[in-house]
């Protein structure tokens, strides 16, 4: 299997596997060799850059692509040679894809009707799928009439009516505005966790990711460089890229120089920096601290660098400093509650605890 443990929960809770899943375009490859195990009511996102891949992984697990070698293995049921309607997977589309010609109702309806389920069969659960939503005042509603938050409802509502055995979701809050696009998060996902449904969603936004998931699997150029939860994807990436696109940081470029105790100092551009490493001396590294960690009140075991101010932003709660450089470094340190003590072009000293550094080797 591809990657660390976390991409597999305890056998007797699996539930969604995905085994050896390649796919090529005119001989690109856009993953390889793609493993990774989903729990039965667990909820995943696939998160990236653009062009990761994790639109080509949900469109093979639906069957609306086909892979060129690997499985997709659901409730024990192997669905790889399965079309896509005969694999019981609902798809929330970025979009929405709704039917401007069709009202609310028959919007949610459809699925049911093209399995069969008479009209008269279909009112109920329809009925109970739009008040899930809180969309039943709606019903009759031509779906043009509808806001974007009610378009996604409606969307949802289609997708949950057939009782799906997974639910997947491609981007489904990214026409949204932020404040809608958070309450609609929430809601998504106490609604899926009441109905204990299996979802992955694929997005581009780490903060909708760390929001309604269980665990995130963490993709760059077709594999998966983390799998793991939320919290232990920003306290312990597995990367220099997982630290750099979950969450923000200060991160530093250097070499080892010592290695004494299981600490290695690394020389950087501001000052010789400690961090918890076996890292050998002369090995390359990129150092990173999350700037909520880092204080201007060092204390004499902290590590400690000099940093001149580039800019000073006030962000409601918290204060962030950003420190001027003319590399590839970048400085950030977040203070909670509004500072005025600070100004532009101001040196300061900044200094957090050893163990809370972050080391990765990089090629040389």
């Amino acid at each position: 299997m591809q990657g660390q443990a976390s991409h597999l929960p305890p056998n007797e809770h699996r539930y969604l596997d995905v085994i050896g899943v390649a796919k090529s375009f005119k001989g690109a490859a856009i993953m390889d060799q793609m493993n990774f195990r989903v729990a039965k009511g667990e909820l995943v996102s696939l998160l990236g850059p653009s062009g990761c891949g994790k639109t080509t992984l949900l469109r093979i697990i639906a069957g609306l692509l086909q892979a060129d070698t690997g499985d997709i293995v659901l409730g024990g049921r192997n669905l790889s040679s399965l079309p896509a309607h005969k694999r019981n997977i609902s798809v929330v589309f970025q979009n929405y894809a709704l039917f401007p010609h069709l009202t609310v109702a028959e919007n949610v309806a459809f699925g049911l009707r093209a399995r069969g389920t008479s009209k008269a069969d279909a009112a109920r659960p329809v009925a109970d799928a739009l008040a899930l939503v809180r969309m039943d005042a709606f019903a009759d509603r031509p779906v043009s009439a509808l806001s974007g938050g009610q378009q996604q409802r409606v969307a949802v509502a289609r997708a949950l009516v057939v009782s799906p055995d997974l639910l997947l979701l491609d981007e489904p809050f990214s026409a949204l505005d932020r404040k809608l696009r958070e309450t609609m998060q929430i809601e998504l996902k106490a609604l899926l966790r009441n109905r204990g449904i299996t979802a992955i969603f694929v997005t581009h936004d780490q903060d909708e990711a760390m929001g309604v998931s269980d665990r995130i699997a963490v993709m760059n150029k077709g594999k998966i460089e983390q799998f793991a939860e939320p919290s232990t994807l920003y306290a312990q990436p597995a990367s220099p890229f997982v630290m750099d696109f979950v969450g923000l940081s200060t991160r530093l470029s250097g070499r080892v120089t010592e290695q004494a105790g299981g600490i290695a100092t690394v020389t950087t551009n501001v000052g010789p920096v400690r961090a918890r490493s076996g890292l050998a001396a002369g090995t390359p590294v990129l150092l990173g601290v999350r700037p909520e960690l880092i204080t201007p009140d060092p204390t004499a075991e902290m590590n400690q660098i000099s940093v001149q101010l580039d800019d000073v932003m006030t962000l409601g709660s918290k204060t962030v400093l950003h420190g001027a450089t003319t590399d590839d470094d970048n400085f950030l340190c977040e203070l909670s509650g509004i500072r005025t003590d600070y100004k532009r072009g101001q040196t300061v000293t900044w200094g957090w605890a050893v163990d809370d550094t972050l080391i990765h080797a990089v090629p040389a």
